[in-house]
């Protein structure tokens, strides 16, 4: 009896063995097969352009196929909701935008837990909010359109590319600070919104600089402050929120790389490095100038205090100004 109980043993002992080791060899191969990245938008928003510039470095580097799958819709929910439900194996990996702390404040629900569901690789680059108004407004500083605003009660509006963006929040921030009787007025997408702008259709603009940087260097529209904590490095001579007497005013549009809550250890720290090289090339950093980023490349950990941080901030505003989905 003793002998076939020393026999069982060993084998649960084998196999038990087998089960530990098969994921940890997994892990050391990976990748080992295509690596689908979602983007939760449709093609060719920032978002977008950003992933599909990292897949082909990645495939290049780690030496297995990434591909851009696109999930739009419900202002990225449903992509990061099927993200949130992927296999926690590496083999899906989320490229989100800044709307990914927003929208659990913003919408009633949202299928997906921005802490508990996934886990952070990299907050990869940042664009910040940026205050415009057409060269026709007689006002160069914030404080200056503050008091042409206040003293012409219902005249001005000002646009952003959507309800709940985070160009709309921080101007909310600024109406709600100063007590201003302003109107926003939402447009589908920041090229409608800087549009708009430009022809004097609405006076003031908040965009993101990726996407308003044209504008600015052509003249057609003027940068008045942006809201990122420093200066920016595309356009060091406009001021910041703070620099201008609003410090409570801060936030920027921000692309960052998550895999499902779960994944490896091993293969996050293979990715975070992945697309820390990615990040550092020189003709990447050059070419995410030109189209407005500033390189972050943060830590996991780093990403995540990031996340906590911005889920109250942008809680907050969307409370104190009621703001619902349209």
């Amino acid at each position: 009896m003793q002998p076939l109980k020393r026999l069982i043993g060993a084998l649960l002992g084998i196999v038990t063995l087998g089960m530990a080791v098969e994921p940890a060899a997994a892990q050391s191969n990976y990748p080992a097969r295509t690596v689908r990245v979602i983007v939760p938008f449709p093609p060719g928003g920032g978002t977008d352009i950003f992933a599909r510039l990292a897949v082909q470095t990645l495939a290049e580097n780690l030496g297995a196929q990434f591909y851009v799958d696109n999930i739009a819709g419900a202002g990225g929910n449903i992509g990061t909701g099927q993200a949130a439900k992927a296999a926690p194996d590496g083999y899906t990996v989320l490229f989100a935008f800044g709307s990914f702390v927003v929208n659990p404040s913003f919408f009633a629900k949202v299928p997906y837990d921005p802490v508990k569901d996934f886990a952070p690789v990299t907050l990869s680059v940042a664009t910040t909010t940026v205050l415009t108004v057409n060269p026709s407004v007689p006002a160069r500083t914030v404080n200056e359109l503050v008091e042409l605003i206040r003293a012409n009660p219902g005249k001005y509006s000002y646009s952003t590319g959507g309800v709940g963006t985070q160009q709309h929040l921080a101007g909310e921030q600024l109406r709600l600070a100063r007590s201003l009787d302003i109107v926003h007025v939402p447009y589908g997408g920041a090229g409608p919104s800087n549009a708009a702008v430009v022809a004097g259709h609405t006076p003031i603009g908040l965009t993101s600089l990726a996407s308003v940087l044209p504008q600015i260097k052509a003249g057609t529209l003027r940068a008045v402050a942006v809201t990122s904590k420093a200066r920016s490095q595309i356009l060091p001579e406009v001021p910041t929120m703070a620099e201008a007497g609003y410090p409570d005013i801060v936030g920027d549009s921000w692309v960052g790389v998550l895999v499902p809550a779960g994944t490896p250890a091993p293969i996050i720290t293979l990715l975070h490095r992945a697309m820390v090289d990615f990040i550092a090339l020189p003709d990447i950093k050059k070419r995410l100038a030109t189209l407005g980023y500033e390189t972050i490349a943060s830590t996991p950990e780093e990403f995540v205090q990031r996340i906590r941080l911005e889920l109250g901030t942008w809680r907050s505003v969307i409370q104190a100004a009621n703001i619902k989905p349209q």
